[in-house]
């Protein structure tokens, strides 16, 4: 029951190590905005378990406190943004309504995120339209043209300004930001441009696969000047260490040199899988310290709840075709392999092996790490097929 340790999808760790450098970036951001600066809006890329949504959840925890108007989306492939956008930005201002002088300012506002929301091109004619749940009335003639790049531009533009009443920021949280629609890409970098260059105090703070920069720069060139990047990665030897031991310290328990070696070599430094070895070893230790016999006693209990929640779980979603195409490049290693080299391996021409790896990409199991290689989304997956049956 006192087991401090939490792996889990977007659950914060007790203590979020490695991370300082990110951190500082976004506390400069915050406070760039709120002076009046000009400030790029910021997106964080990384594999799958780095601890990407973490740091997106404490980036809005970190907005909050400042007071800010926050809004959070997780995008999907499938979705236009209009409407969870709406959503997120009608959190946003209902968080600054409160502290607003002019109650008419707000509902100006709504009027104009009410229309944004209904209007959805791809709604059948004379169908009723999705409501958001805003009483005020729908505005005309403002964010409601149907062109998503138009329409986006100007509820930003309006939305920074009820921010800049109250001298603080709105900040709209993207995960899973690879999955936005090509088309609502290139609008949602048309609206971020435009309030670059008018000063509004609206950012975007996104984060995703590593492959998230080309996304973007595939669909507006000044996309690579507009955001700024910060790349996570495994943590570091002290990092991983002080992820484990100040936890424990709190309840009182310590761990030996050499059970902290073997977990290190066990985890790899990835921030889930420190949490999740380090969860198995505290439950199946009988006492303080946690030895290295703890951690060779319960590293295949971890190493089998990964194999079907991590790693099983996105295994089980792929075709028997789609299955194929990854062993083949399990088997070639883990470094990110040429497509050429799969099609090699399987005895096919590269472009039959095309739906496949669209595929793939789609279900977000592999991505394009460049032009002409491919590489899985996450972590030390080739070792996890290799141990499977073909």
């Amino acid at each position: 029951m006192r087991n401090p340790y939490a792996p889990g999808a977007g659950q914060r760790p007790p203590e979020l190590a490695g991370r300082d450098r990110e951190l500082q970036q976004f506390e400069v951001v915050l406070e760039r905005v709120a002076r009046g600066r000009p400030e790029r809006s910021m997106v964080v890329t990384g594999l799958r378990g780095v601890g990407k949504t973490v740091l997106l959840n404490t980036f809005k925890s970190m907005a909050m406190q400042r007071l800010w108007g926050t809004g959070k989306i997780e995008a999907r492939p499938d979705q236009s943004i209009r409407r969870p956008v709406a959503a997120a930005l009608h959190m946003a201002i209902r968080e600054l309504a409160p502290r607003h002088r002019a109650p008419e300012r707000i509902e100006e506002f709504l009027g104009v995120l009410k229309a944004f929301a209904m209007r959805d091109p791809s709604a059948a004619k004379g169908t009723s339209h999705w409501s958001p749940g805003i009483e005020v009335p729908a505005s005309r003639g403002r964010a409601d043209s149907g062109d998503l790049e138009i329409d986006l531009t100007e509820l930003f533009v309006d939305a920074a300004s009820v921010a800049t009443d109250l001298a603080v920021g709105i900040a709209l949280f993207i995960d899973e930001m690879q999955d936005v629609p090509a088309s609502d890409v290139s609008a949602l970098c048309a609206a971020c441009h435009e309030l670059s260059q008018s000063g509004g105090p609206l950012i975007v703070v996104g984060a995703g696969l590593p492959h998230l920069p080309s996304v973007l720069s595939a669909s507006k060139s000044y996309s690579e000047r507009l955001f700024r990047y910060a790349r996570i990665d495994k943590l570091d030897r002290e990092a991983a260490d002080l992820a484990l031991i100040l936890p424990a310290r709190e309840e009182e328990v310590e761990f030996t040199r050499e059970a902290l070696d073997a977990l290190y070599e066990a985890a790899d430094g990835y921030p889930y899988f420190v949490q999740a070895y380090g969860k198995v070893a505290w439950d199946l230790a009988p006492r303080t310290p946690i030895t290295l016999d703890d951690v060779k006693v319960s590293a295949p209990e971890a190493e089998e709840e990964l194999a079907v929640g991590f790693f099983g779980s996105r295994y089980e979603r792929a075709t028997p075709a789609e299955r194929d195409y990854m062993h083949a490049m399990a088997q070639i290693g883990d470094e990110p392999v040429a497509t050429a080299e799969v099609a090699e391996a399987l005895g096919r021409k590269p472009s039959s092996l095309s739906p496949a790896r669209d595929s793939l990409i789609k279900k977000g199991l592999i991505y394009s790490a460049e032009r002409g290689l491919i590489a899985f989304t996450v972590p030390h997956f080739g070792r996890f097929l290799r141990a499977q049956p073909v």
